[in-house]
Formats: structure tokens, C-alpha cells, sequence
């Protein structure tokens, strides 16, 4: 890599590493398994692909990432995190519960991808709560995108997809960022039509305290006031 910030430091290295623009995306995208060039694009959608391109170069570069061709017939290349790269994953879940934060209503053009919404049930998961809940909950965001999360005590797993018989079924109508802020219950979520439910209605209340996203310092005469 030819930029550098010129520091002895650990964390101007990083940044030198993963600090590029776009670079912590493609990251967050991995995390979740490894991708073809193509997937990682649907992902992105507004990355060119020649940044896409010298993303991945850098990375691997660094040791963060690595290509893989895989077994079958058509020996397509993906690319996953090497293990180095996968020790950013508890950065990654930080860094997004920190900007999670500071998030205000979704812009028209903003896009919620499947990668996103996984990985910000596992942000925001609080597994000191779940300590004795067992429970299964299918999500719906909007008409296309559903998703599982199952918990298990402390335990969180989320994939794509339905879920059989899930204990409760949450179809989301808007962001659910208000929730998870407790700047509105779960019944006023309801009333509000920003959410409905099938299944449980008792697992509602659960769910919104399962996940949670700390306010934000609010400024006062320019100080930080918590």
C-alpha cells in the first residue's frame, strides 16, 4: 500500500489497512461468509466497480482478505475474510452500534440490504437479557426481505429466511430503529403502523428489550449531555 499516515501507531495502521473508503463495508459483508465479486456489487450498489476492485487488492494485500476458487464445475472465485480479518468482527459489531447511535430516518435512496439487517440484530443483541429466554422470531422488512433470529439463552443466531412455526412473526413497515431506541414502545409501534405481529403478542415486548440501541449525547450550548 503506498498511503500511509507516517505514525507509529496501531491505530494509523488499521486505518491503513481497512480506513479507505468503502473498505469497512466490504468487511462488514464478509463477515457473514464468504462472496463472489458479484455478490459483494449487489451488496454495494453504488460502489464502481474499479474501487470495488482495488478494495479487495488492498485488502488481501494486508492479509485481511483472500480469494478462493471454489470445487464446483464452474470454479467461480469468492473472496472471505482470512482469520486476521475476521478478529474485526467484535470492531465491526462496536463501530456499528456506535453509529446505530446516531442514525436518523432513512433517506429515499437509502438502501437496507440483508447483510445490514443481520448484522444489526447481532449489534444491538443484548445477551445479558436473554439469559433465560428460548424463543424463535421471523422478520419481515417490507415484501422481500425475511429473516430469522433465534436465541437461546445468551446464544443469538440469524440467518435468511423463514422460519417454521416461529414463536413470533414481526413484518416491519418502517425502520424499526425507533423501537430498538425506545423512543417509542412496541404498542405504539403497533398503533403507529410501523409494525405488526402474528404469533406470541407476550414475545413483543421481549423482542424490543433483546435488542437495543443506546441514545445518543445530545448537545447543550455545546456541551455533550447524556
Amino acid at each position: 500500500m503506498s498511503r500511509t499516515y507516517g505514525q507509529f501507531c496501531g491505530l494509523a495502521r488499521a486505518m491503513e489497512m481497512v480506513g479507505e473508503r468503502w473498505g469497512m463495508l466490504v468487511v462488514r459483508d464478509l463477515l457473514l461468509g464468504p462472496k463472489r465479486f458479484t455478490d459483494l456489487r449487489a451488496g454495494l450498489p453504488r460502489i464502481p466497480s474499479s474501487i470495488l476492485s482495488a478494495r479487495l487488492n488492498e485488502l488481501e494485500e494486508a492479509g485481511v482478505v483472500r480469494r478462493r476458487v471454489l470445487p464446483q464445475l464452474d470454479a467461480s472465485v469468492v473472496y472471505e475474510l482470512t482469520e486476521y480479518g475476521s478478529e474485526l468482527e467484535a470492531v465491526v459489531l462496536q463501530l456499528g452500534l456506535w453509529g446505530a447511535r446516531s442514525l436518523g430516518s432513512p433517506g429515499e435512496e437509502d438502501v437496507f440490504t440483508m447483510d445490514s439487517a443481520i448484522l444489526s440484530l447481532y449489534t444491538t443483541f443484548r445477551p445479558e437479557v436473554a439469559t433465560n429466554v428460548r424463543a424463535s422470531f421471523e422478520l419481515h422488512y417490507g415484501p422481500t426481505m425475511t429473516l430469522h433470529a433465534l436465541i437461546d439463552g445468551e446464544d443469538l443466531k440469524v440467518g435468511e429466511g423463514p422460519y417454521p412455526d416461529a414463536d413470533l412473526t414481526v413484518t416491519c413497515y418502517g425502520s424499526i430503529k425507533p423501537v430498538f431506541a425506545k423512543e417509542i414502545s412496541p404498542q405504539e409501534a403497533l398503533d403507529q403502523g410501523i409494525l405488526s405481529i402474528s404469533g406470541d403478542p407476550a414475545l413483543l415486548e421481549v423482542f424490543a428489550d433483546l435488542f437495543h440501541i443506546p441514545a445518543a449525547p445530545r448537545k447543550v450550548e455545546g456541551l455533550a449531555v447524556r
